[in-house]
């Protein structure tokens, strides 16, 4: 199975740094312009989708790639959303409607959410498990609803007689599902056909791998694999490491240890996970070859890069689909700029390898009213 590769919208705001602090001239506000040329640069370099992420300090995901879908012909829309916040059922239809609208490109990448203080905004309460619990019932209603007749459903946490829409979505979006947690990788074993990971070292990755073709298989499904990762890619190795010692300078060490402290009160153990890499120490953030962690100094989320030259980013890349990874979500600081390094560098590589097939010889339809090229 070929690779996909996907990039990622910034609707929290883009800049030369990875964090909020440093030079006022390094940081880039976002707004709907912005947005679109970052999704019109991944339409035309050939990445596949693009990850809208979902939390306080963002865009709305939903909104923002619903207008994004007039500027793009074929680049799919990776919504995240959190489940129970929203009717499960209203859920269905919004998703069946974007994909009318975009011609069928909508994914849906299901957040459950692991920090307490940012559940309480919405006014949810639950703890760690019960909120995979939600979930679980979520995805069943979802499904639900896709399907050919009126679905009921009386859970602990959702309660539903008769969910439908009044067409089921096509295609029916594929379940991008990520969680380091037992209460996680079982709904993603159960539910998820994506089953999403942030970079890790290449043996902690093969292993979750492992522990998840076990889970999924007693459940009597198979999931494929994703991966979340920043890049930094240039056309020498030394340049690309440059720019990592760059960013390190533009952070300091009070910024450091007040995400440390941050990360010490999550309860996603994915992100314990990332925390764990480097231990908060700016002189251990080379994990792994061509990996570095430096990201995850003061960033939440997937906090691991991929630096090196075209060449190398490649290899790594090629290692990883190896293992068993199908899709690559990946990101960069600027986003724009950097689409066009990876997209320009390295996706003209892997396409030669044979592990990225070009979307030109496979492109479905375009958006309705949009003739596909």
């Amino acid at each position: 199975m070929s690779a996909h590769i996907h990039w990622f919208l910034p609707t929290a705001g883009d800049g030369r740094n990875i964090s909020g602090f440093g030079s006022v001239a390094g940081r880039r506000p976002v707004d709907i312009d912005y947005l679109s040329q970052v999704a019109q640069a991944a339409d035309r370099l050939g990445f596949e989708a693009v990850l809208t992420p979902t939390g306080t300090i963002c865009e709305d995901a939903w909104l923002v790639t619903a207008a994004l879908s007039r500027d793009t012909e074929h680049l799919k829309f990776l919504v995240a959303f959190r489940p129970g916040f929203i009717s499960p059922t209203l859920a269905a239809q919004q998703a069946a409607t974007f994909q009318r609208i975009s011609g069928g490109r909508l994914l849906l990448n299901i957040v459950t959410g692991g920090d307490p203080e940012e559940q309480r905004r919405f006014g949810d309460r639950l703890d760690h498990d019960q909120r995979y619990e939600r979930t679980a019932e979520f995805l069943t209603v979802l499904r639900g609803a896709w399907g050919p007749e009126p679905f009921d459903f009386h859970g602990d946490h959702i309660q539903v007689d008769g969910a439908t829409t009044s067409a089921p979505p096509d295609p029916i979006p594929e379940i991008f599902f990520g969680g380091a947690s037992p209460a996680a990788e079982q709904v993603a074993a159960d539910h998820a056909d994506v089953y999403l990971a942030w970079g890790e070292t290449p043996a902690q990755l093969l292993e979750r791998i492992e522990r998840m073709q076990g889970l999924a298989g007693r459940a009597g499904r198979r999931v494929r694999f994703g991966v979340r990762l920043h890049v930094i890619s240039r056309d020498r190795a030394e340049d690309a490491w440059a720019v990592t010692e760059r960013l390190l300078e533009a952070i300091p060490d009070d910024a450091v240890a007040m995400a440390q402290r941050a990360f010490t009160t999550t309860e996603s153990v994915g992100q314990q996970r990332m925390a764990a890499l480097h231990g908060g120490s700016r002189d251990q953030l080379v994990i792994g070859p061509n990996l570095w962690a430096g990201f995850g100094l003061v960033r939440g989320g997937a906090g691991t890069a991929l630096v090196g030259s075209h060449d190398e980013v490649a290899e790594r890349i090629e290692e990883y689909h190896a293992m068993g990874f199908d899709h690559f979500i990946l990101s960069g600081q600027p986003h724009l700029e950097e689409a066009y390094w990876f997209g320009e560098g390295v996706l003209p590589r892997l396409r030669r390898s044979g592990v990225v097939v070009d979307r030109s010889t496979t492109s479905g339809p375009g958006p309705v009213g949009v003739a596909a090229s």
